[in-house]
């Protein structure tokens, strides 16, 4: 078994622990949205709760759960309850957020509470997107012919064509926000399962099935397996009822 490209045991220490820095490449897109979330005045954009109150126990800082909004809107990311999910075992998500994992009705009621303010921010960054190339293009030819014009549409704005186009955006934005809340309505309650019924089923799976058994009856018979396979009690045996046989008249 040397010939594999083997992993690393997972039960191994090491002296000097990775940082989670380490785990992000320096050209990864989340290191975009984390920069342009800490360059935002979120109180001039009319975000709730920027300011910390004096008393009462601390809320997560509205810049967090922003950047997991804005993360979800690049990779398309809907439901809160998925992102709750993905900021626990994505480990772009973990860095954005610093190892925060918010629940899945804190994000909700951000959200809820921020829409106007969060509509500003998408604004915001989709032009920062087209500005550094995030977003692809699809090239779709009518015919064979191509004509290379100079003055073509993405190179020439005129106030209408402006306004025409930052409505466009406002509305696929406050479609993406309707979406947004009808993924929170129709997302089943599934119950999150403990460390004690996970181990107890990862055990069950270790230990003998009855139906494995039943094939190897079948696939080892000619070398020596035993006949019969009793999957209660070792002692039962298979019960033959007599038939009545029938007499011809």
């Amino acid at each position: 078994m040397k010939r594999f490209i083997e992993g690393e045991n997972r039960s191994q220490s090491t002296l000097f622990p990775e940082q989670l820095d380490d785990y992000i490449a320096e050209d990864n897109a989340v290191r975009v949205v984390d920069a342009f979330v800490n360059k935002l005045d979120l109180k001039q954009l009319g975000f709730n709760r920027v300011e910390p109150s004096a008393t009462g126990r601390p809320g997560y800082q509205p810049a967090t759960i922003l950047k997991i909004y804005v993360y979800g809107y690049l990779n398309r990311l809907q439901s809160s309850r998925r992102l709750e999910r993905e900021s626990h075992r994505n480990v772009e998500l973990i860095w954005l957020t610093g190892r925060l994992m918010p629940d899945f009705k804190t994000i909700a009621d951000f959200r809820k509470d921020n829409k106007q303010a969060i509509r500003r921010v998408c604004v915001e960054f989709v032009g920062l997107c087209r500005e550094l190339n995030l977003f692809s293009a699809t090239l779709v030819a009518i015919d064979g012919s191509k004509f290379k014009a100079v003055n073509s549409r993405d190179k020439n704005f005129a106030r209408k064509s402006v306004k025409r186009r930052l409505q466009k955006t406002q509305a696929n934005i406050d479609r993406y926000l309707a979406k947004l809340d009808t993924a929170d309505r129709e997302a089943p309650e599934i119950r999150e399962v403990t460390a004690a019924e996970l181990k107890q089923k990862t055990s069950s799976m270790e230990a003998p099935c009855a139906p494995r058994q039943i094939i190897s009856l079948l696939t080892d018979g000619a070398r020596g397996a035993p006949y019969n396979i009793y999957t209660t009690l070792p002692r039962s045996r298979k019960t033959l009822h007599p038939v009545a046989k029938k007499h011809k008249l």
